[in-house]
């Protein structure tokens, strides 16, 4: 079963705390990189945060800090631990797998990944 699930969104004051989840089938989470992207009202979907089979991460300049990339093998979950939220974080969130890229990431571009969840809607208020 090719699936990406995301859950853990919701509406937070600014500087609190969220963690999402990711909930990846066998062979969605069997793939060489996990990643996260957001996209807010009126702009383009970015990447956010990925981390590969071996857990090298890789994080936009924006979220350095303060967001933190993990994934649970046992549980084929993938995880985003957001802290210090501000404003400008409010998006949709969604996970994503990019399957073939010899154990490594590619880079955060959306393009590259090749499965997508549904998203979850991440609110910060200021």
């Amino acid at each position: 079963q090719v699936q990406l699930v995301e859950s853990g969104g919701g509406s937070v004051q600014t500087g609190g705390s969220l963690r999402l989840s990711c909930e990846a089938s066998k062979y969605t989470y069997s793939g060489d990189c996990m990643g996260w992207f957001r996209q807010a009202p009126g702009k383009e979907r970015e990447g956010v945060a990925n981390i590969d089979s071996n857990g090298r991460t890789s994080y936009a300049d924006s979220v350095k800090g303060r967001f933190t990339i993990s994934r649970d093998n046992a549980r084929n979950t993938l995880y985003l631990q957001m802290n210090s939220l501000k404003a400008e974080d409010t998006a949709m969130y969604y996970c994503a797998a990019a399957m073939l890229w010899g154990g490594y990431c590619p880079d955060r571009t959306p393009t590259s990944f090749d499965y997508w969840g549904q998203g979850t809607q991440v609110t910060v208020s200021s």
